[in-house]
């Protein structure tokens, strides 16, 4: 039944994904609003619910290395798996006011967590100052939402706003669904070969709740979205860091394994500044940085064991 949960998980991400970014790209297009913007927030955040849900599920069942390497993880295949994939199918050609600010506050949300895992606990009160931050982060963002909306997408669209929120909900439900047959699956597979749970949740949880950010980006990039794409990541970040790990925290306080300090964290910074540095130099992230990402990727995962 595992590998069936695989199945039905990967399933539900797909069409997830697809219906997520028709609906997106339509509200995009009819409220005069950016991709980019959209990417961000609806696309973003709303990728990021199985990671909160897993997160949250895993610090209430006293599995802190799960709901850390969770995110940590998430974020880490986000840059260098989701983002390199994205760069193969479709170059990735991103400009726009927002792009300083939004890289600047996905690395500012890392850099935090630095003195947070210091004290190998997050406690509520860390958890407030992230999620305070995601907060004044939606206003900045909202109050400064960036240039006028970029050229049409190819492809059909829905007729109507009313129907681009529809479909927005129901890639939604479907991504949640999904990412939950696929986790679990994934977990008690990797369970039933010994692997460690800060292995797990680095790895096949964060890859698996990353997964509708996959699905997303990649069909963006198919349509030539690349605002989609790339914003769909930075935003999914941002999220990851001051949202679920800060309501988690809220929830049940999270013991800090020291390898989150002394390994990981360190990756997640270090990759989120090289895209940062590529996407503010580059006119063009191309398909041989796709590779180059890719690569970093296994590296990162062979070191992680």
């Amino acid at each position: 039944m595992d590998y069936v949960y695989l199945v039905i998980g990967l399933i539900g991400l797909f069409f997830g994904g697809e219906a997520l970014v028709r609906g997106s790209v339509g509200i995009a297009r009819r409220m005069a609003i950016p991709p980019l913007l959209i990417g961000l927030t609806v696309v973003g955040f709303g990728t990021s619910t199985p990671e909160l849900l897993v997160s949250v599920d895993a610090a209430l069942r006293g599995v802190p290395d799960i709901a850390l390497g969770n995110v940590i993880g998430s974020n880490i295949a986000n840059i260098l798996l989701i983002g390199g994939l994205t760069a193969l199918v479709w170059p990735i050609r991103v400009t726009g006011a927002t792009l300083k600010r939004d890289t600047a506050v996905m690395i500012g949300a890392a850099l935090v967590l630095v003195p947070i895992f210091a004290f190998a606990q997050m406690g509520r009160l860390s958890g407030l100052v992230l999620v305070a931050g995601l907060a004044a982060y939606l206003v900045w963002a909202y109050r400064q939402p960036g240039e006028a909306v970029a050229e049409d997408a190819d492809g059909p669209l829905p007729a109507s706003t009313l129907v681009s929120l529809l479909w927005v909900l129901a890639g939604l439900v479907a991504l949640m669904v999904g990412a939950r047959f696929l986790v679990d699956g994934a977990v008690s597979i990797a369970r039933g070969y010994g692997i460690s749970e800060a292995f797990i949740g680095l790895t096949i949880v964060a890859v698996g709740t990353s997964l509708p950010e996959l699905a997303t980006s990649l069909i963006a990039a198919f349509r030539r979205q690349s605002e989609i794409a790339i914003g769909n990541i930075v935003g999914s970040n941002i999220f990851n860091v001051l949202g679920i790990l800060g309501v988690t925290a809220l929830i049940a306080p999270i013991p800090v394994a020291s390898r989150f300090l002394t390994f990981d964290l360190p990756v997640m910074i270090g990759v989120s500044v090289v895209l940062t540095a590529l996407l503010l130099t580059r006119p063009v992230i191309g398909r041989g940085f796709g590779v180059a990402m890719l690569a970093g990727y296994v590296a990162y995962v062979v070191a992680a064991q």
